[in-house]
């Protein structure tokens, strides 16, 4: 299952790692060089809920990301679990 947030469909980007080494120039040194560059990936803040849905009368699990669950506080889950479906 891969790591994408079943309600935003966020899920993992790519980015560099820097690493910094020298003496800053406020200590009288000739300042800070970058020596070194890796990629990276920032993965989404996902959480597994489970969600009781009062229309249907049941519990859902969903993966979800935190700003996916601020959404659904916002706008209810019957709305998000409508918009959902329509995708």
């Amino acid at each position: 299952m891969p790591r994408t947030c079943q309600v935003t469909g966020r899920k993992p980007s790519s980015g560099r790692s820097y690493t910094l080494r020298g003496i800053a120039k406020k200590k009288k040194g000739i300042g800070l060089k970058i020596t070194g560059i890796t990629n990276r990936r920032f993965q989404p803040n996902l959480k597994k809920k489970r969600l009781f849905l009062a229309e249907e009368n049941r519990f859902i699990k969903l993966r979800l990301s935190t700003a996916a669950m601020r959404t659904i506080d916002k706008k209810g889950l019957a709305a998000v679990m409508r918009d959902m479906r329509k995708k």
